[in-house]
């Protein structure tokens, strides 16, 4: 199932892809659904609206305004250095733990809404990454093995990194909450299209259609169960929750020159088995 949240009559509602339409699970329902209210519903939830789709409204994905799969998120926690050569390229050992760092949901941006380079950095720069979608309560200390059940399924994300704001602090928080620096979307896939712990899958941005980065899930160093199994010693992740799973080598820092992204650019990332994800470069007003 390819779940989308868009925008209607003023209104987010959710919807279920259907080919190249939407189908409109709001207007059939006549209910305030919401990705993030199945997931926090239980198990069963996202399949039973499901099941509405077939006489539900029918809206074209063309044209159709489309907003960050999850708006409003619980925790959206990033992982840094997560794929060896990038770590490489930007001067770094492989690191022994996870590199942790936060988003605030007033970053987040969907499908084809304009990146906004800040008035204050020319900076602006790319990682295409895949984000998993926690379904339902992890128990504290859950084992590797039980921990890809927690995840109910993934998107395409771009962690848009405004690179010298990053590094003006020990810490990268600053430089990765930028407003409209977090496109997520288009879709959100459900885990059982895709394998265990989405690995194995291509992963690629393009920017104004030239390959800039090129990789595969499975060259994470901290996969998706390893990182669940992780966070789990530490804290509760709950349904609604984003883990940001990191972005190979060639992004626009490691460059020589270094690559900034403009206003008239269009920046891609795409998934394999999970979506592509486009959205434009506009300067702030």
């Amino acid at each position: 199932m390819r779940f989308v949240t868009f925008e209607r009559a003023g209104e987010a509602r959710l919807g279920l892809l259907t080919g190249g339409e939407i189908a409109d699970l709001t207007a059939e329902t006549g209910a305030a659904l919401s990705l993030l209210g199945l997931l926090q519903a239980g198990e069963g939830a996202l399949a039973e609206a499901a099941g509405c789709a077939a006489g539900a409204p029918r809206h074209p994905l063309e044209g159709t305004k489309l907003l960050p799969v999850l708006p409003r998120p619980g925790k959206i926690i990033c992982l840094g250095l997560n794929y060896a050569e990038h770590a490489a390229e930007g001067g770094r050992e492989k690191p022994d733990y996870p590199n942790f760092f936060m988003r605030g949901a007033t970053t987040l941006i969907g499908h084809d809404a304009p990146v906004i380079r800040p008035r204050v950095s020319e900076q602006l720069d790319f990682e295409a990454e895949l984000a998993a979608v926690i379904g339902r309560r992890v128990p504290r200390h859950v084992s590797r093995a039980d921990a890809p059940s927690y995840v109910a399924g993934y998107a395409c994300f771009n962690d848009v990194s405004v690179r010298d704001y990053q590094r003006r602090t020990p810490q990268w928080t600053i430089g990765k909450n930028f407003d409209a620096t977090g496109p997520f979307g288009p879709a959100f896939v459900t885990a059982d299209e895709l394998p265990p712990g989405a690995t194995g899958l291509h992963i690629e941005s393009r920017l104004n259609g030239k390959v800039m980065q090129s990789a595969n899930t499975r060259d994470m160093i901290f996969p998706v169960d390893e990182t669940i199994m992780l966070l789990a010693q530490c804290l509760t992740l709950e349904a609604g929750d984003v883990l940001v799973m990191g972005t190979p080598a060639g992004v626009g820092f490691a460059r020589t020159p270094p690559l900034w992204m403009k206003a008239g650019d269009t920046i891609e990332i795409e998934i394999e088995g999970v979506g592509l994800l486009s959205n434009p470069v506009i300067d702030e007003a």
